[in-house]
């Protein structure tokens, strides 16, 4: 929570909201500090709500044998939801696999997508959490070849990549 306040404040920005594109812990572990800090609201697609608050579905108790629980999100998602956020229109894309509500947000004005855990510049996400399956998580990366492949890609985890560079990559494993 500090680095991202931090990030923030050497930016001169304003928080407006969180948006979680899936709800494990290593994803999850600041958003009630943050929202005390900047009383936004924060938001999950609906399938992975559970997940805020129970410790076993997000996986926290199973790497740090502790159960670690937070506030329930301001705000439900569901697929085809749009956000508007600081001037930009997001869609939510639902795309489970990794987590059984696992969403890309995709700003097309900004030719960019945010693939949380789905996909990364060098791979994908596991499905061997709760709410994961190896099947849904091939059927997601293939839904996302009907996006732009010249759109950039942000992962939850790693650098950045063009979408096709990084389903070349995901299909070539």
């Amino acid at each position: 929570a500090k680095s991202i306040l931090a990030r923030v404040e050497q930016e001169g920005a304003t928080l407006k909201g969180i948006l979680l594109t899936h709800g494990h812990f290593d994803h999850i572990v600041s958003i009630d500090t943050l929202r005390r800090a900047c009383q936004v609201p924060l938001m999950i697609h609906k399938e992975d709500a559970e997940m805020l608050e129970d410790g076993v579905k997000n996986a926290f108790s199973l790497f740090f044998g502790q159960h670690i629980s937070y506030k329930p999100a301001e705000r439900l998602l569901g697929n085809g939801d749009k956000i508007s956020l600081g001037g930009m229109d997001i869609e939510v894309v639902h795309l489970p696999g990794h987590s059984k509500g696992s969403v890309c947000y995709y700003i097309p004005g900004e030719r960019t997508m945010f693939t949380g855990d789905l996909l990364f510049a060098q791979g994908y996400g596991r499905a061997d959490l709760h709410g994961g399956n190896a099947f849904t998580l091939r059927t997601s990366l293939c839904a996302l070849r009907q996006y732009p492949g010249n759109i950039t890609i942000y992962p939850g985890h790693g650098e950045a990549s063009l979408l096709r560079n990084a389903l070349d990559v995901a299909f070539y494993l």
